[in-house]
This record gives structure tokens, sequence and C-alpha cells, in this order.
């Protein structure tokens, strides 16, 4: 009797149309592992900024607010961001190219819009948010100077080693950004753009002297705005020594309470919900220095796997992303790193402050911290990797997007 395999491969003569499409049924559509760590991330963050705001009605500012008035918010912006994400992913690849520069004149817009007395919300000495609940526009320009960028660097491909026709037109659209988010201020938004711009720039094929020189031209401006802002000047040489006692009871005291809570976190932390810190003395504990609270209460041990987390969503995006140009699909594999350069920069300005390697600035940790415009754009953003993913699958599968 003949010897036959348990299965068929896909070549094999015997097998028909109708088992290829079963197989290709089979074949998981999206990257599921990469949605349940978003999701993990997002409800670990959930249960942080409940624990690190029980405690905020005891102060006079949040007295009319509910010991769960922060828990109920995040969980509504997580709905609201999970429904956007979900419409997001719906949208091919090739629209959002086509409707990238419209995108970005139109956040243009918003930035100005902010700036207008009586339009743009004040808080915490910066106008940086719109009313009726459409939050924060330079939020909203991370993820469009994403696609802005990428698609700039496809459409000038040819012109990228040279400067009039290709850096420079991008140089300018990032300075003017850049201008109106240094009056909002948010020197720490336009970090991350610049950030963003330059990562895809450089992944693009930009020429390497022009390049190097706009970079040390930024890094000079970053540091003429710190030496010429009497406030960001005190609090870098405060973060150069935050326990000198002046520093530690003023511009230094949020970075001091947080380095404090990752001390007593130890290892293995003091249990959650049994952070000290988090009771009126870090301020800021539900949204900037979330990791310090999860660094009390879940130790050492804890702030590694927030880290290992992000370093793989970082990764994988990078993956996708390089899939993505091997078969041409240009614009698509630089969204996806562009995507990855992002929330990758922006968690480590948030570690890096939270820990003191960093001077402070007020950036959130993506997923994690309290807020609505962070955690939706965050989720809109990771809903394109997922479509850039799915284009990927489909198209090596010879369909079509």
């Amino acid at each position: 009797m003949a010897f036959q395999l348990p299965f068929k491969f896909l070549g094999d003569a015997t097998t028909t149309p109708i088992d290829i499409r079963a197989r290709q049924s089979r074949m998981m559509e999206y990257d599921q592992p990469l949605v349940w760590v978003v999701i993990l991330l997002m409800l670990l963050g959930m249960v942080m900024v409940y624990s690190a705001s029980i405690a905020l009605p005891d102060s006079p500012k949040f007295s009319a607010y509910s010991n769960t008035y922060f828990l109920q918010r995040q969980g509504t912006f997580i709905l609201i961001a999970a429904l956007i994400a979900a419409f997001t992913f719906r949208i091919p690849i090739a629209t959002l190219q086509a409707a990238s520069p419209y995108l970005f004149i139109a956040t243009l817009v918003l930035l100005v819009l902010v700036l207008i007395p009586g339009i743009g919300i004040v808080v915490n000495g910066g106008r940086r948010w719109l009313p009726f609940g459409l939050g924060q526009p330079s939020e909203v320009m991370k993820l469009i100077m994403v696609l802005y960028a990428a698609d700039y660097t496809v459409r000038k491909q040819e012109y990228m080693h040279k400067l009039t026709k290709g850096f420079l037109p991008m140089a300018l659209a990032v300075s003017f950004v850049g201008l109106l988010l240094l009056l909002e201020p948010d020197l720490g938004a336009f970090g991350v753009i610049v950030c963003i711009a330059m990562g895809i720039l450089f992944l693009g094929g930009v020429n390497a002297i022009w390049f190097g020189g706009i970079a040390s031209m930024l890094v000079t401006i970053f540091v003429t705005i710190i030496a010429l802002s009497k406030f960001r000047r005190d609090r870098f040489f405060a973060y150069l020594n935050p326990w000198e006692e002046e520093n530690a009871l003023n511009k230094a005291y949020q970075l001091t309470h947080s380095l404090i809570a990752f001390g007593r976190g130890e290892l293995f932390g003091v249990g959650l919900g049994g952070s000290v810190e988090k009771l009126h003395y870090l301020p800021e504990a539900h949204t900037d220095f979330l990791l310090a609270v999860i660094g009390e209460e879940l130790g050492l041990v804890g702030v590694l796997v927030v880290i290992a987390l992000f370093y793989w969503i970082v990764k994988r995006a990078f993956d996708i992303g390089r899939q993505a140009i091997a078969i041409d699909q240009t614009f698509a594999g630089l969204v996806a790193k562009g995507i990855g350069i992002w929330i990758g920069v922006q968690c480590f300005i948030n570690m890096g402050v939270n820990l003191g390697l960093l001077p402070t600035k007020g950036l959130t940790l993506p997923l994690m911290s309290y807020g609505g415009s962070g955690v939706v754009i965050n989720c809109v953003g990771l809903a394109i990797l997922l479509r850039i993913d799915y284009e990927n699958r489909v198209l090596m599968r010879g369909g079509r997007v």
C-alpha cells in the first residue's frame, strides 16, 4: 500500500482551489499579538491611573471629583479610542497617502486656533487644548507628521540628495510647526515631532551631509531655547543636581519624589495601591509620572515588563515597515517605521524624565497615562500600523487591497 502524507502541500496537484481558499481564510488577517500587547498596556495603564488618582479628591483642587472620576474617564477614552481605531483600520493606506498633505494643513489650522485667546484653553500655564472635546492639536500633529513626512519622502525621492528641492521644504514645514508649538509652549511635543520627521527623512535616504548639518543646527536651537528661557534654564540645572535643598523643594520637586518612588519600590514593589508618593507628594502622578507609581507599587519587575512591551511594539513596527518596503510599498513602510520612532521616542523621553535621566518635560507615557487625546491618537496610529501589516499579508498572498 502506498504511503500518503497526512497533509497536502500548497503546490500539490491534488490540492483544489477550495483547499487553498480554506487555508488562506485560516491565516491571521491581522497581527493578533500586537493587538493583545496594546490592550494589555491600556488595561494596565487604566489600573495604574486609578491607583495613582484615587487619593486626588482629598485635595482642594479635586474635591468635587469622586475617587473613580479619572478611572471612569480613562475607560471612556479607551472605548472611544477603540471605536475610532476600528474605523481607521478600514481605511486603505493609499487613501491616507493621498490625504496626508490636506491633513497636515488642517492640523496646522488647529495649532493656530489653539493660540487664539478665547479659543485655546490654558491649563497649568500652557495653551494647548481646544474646547468641545477636540483635545490637543499637538498630539494629532505627531501622527500627521508621520504621514506627511513619509508622503513627502516618497514624492521627493529623486531630490532627497539636494538641499533646496529635497531637504529645505521639509525643514521649513517642521520649523513652522515648531514655532506654533513653542508659542503654546510645548517643547516636548516639538522634540518628538522633530525626531519623527528627521527619522523618516533619514530612512528615506536623505543626504547624510545635509542630515548631519541640520541635526547639529537643531541641537543648537534647542540649547538656545533652554538658555534664553529662565524657567527652562533653572529646570535644567535643577535636573543636574536635584538633591540640593533649594532644587529639591522647587524646580526638582517632581524629580526627587519620582526617584523616591522608584527607590521605595525596590525589586517587586510595595504592592498595588500601596504607593505613598501618590498621596499628594508627586504632582501629575496619573499623567506624566505614571511610571514612577508603577515603579513604587510593582517594583523594578513591573517597570521592566512595561519597557519590554513597548520595545516589542517598536520592534514590530520596524519589522512591518521593513516587510512593506520589501514588497515595494515604500510609503507604508516609512509610515510603519515612523510610528515606531514616534512611540519609541516618546516612551524614551517619558521614562528618562521619570528616572532622572532627562530634564523634566511634560510628555505622557503612550497608551497608559491619563488623557483622551494621547490615548485616541496612539490607538489611531497603531490601527494604521495594523492596516499596513494587513495589506502586507494580502499582497504577499497575491490579493488586492
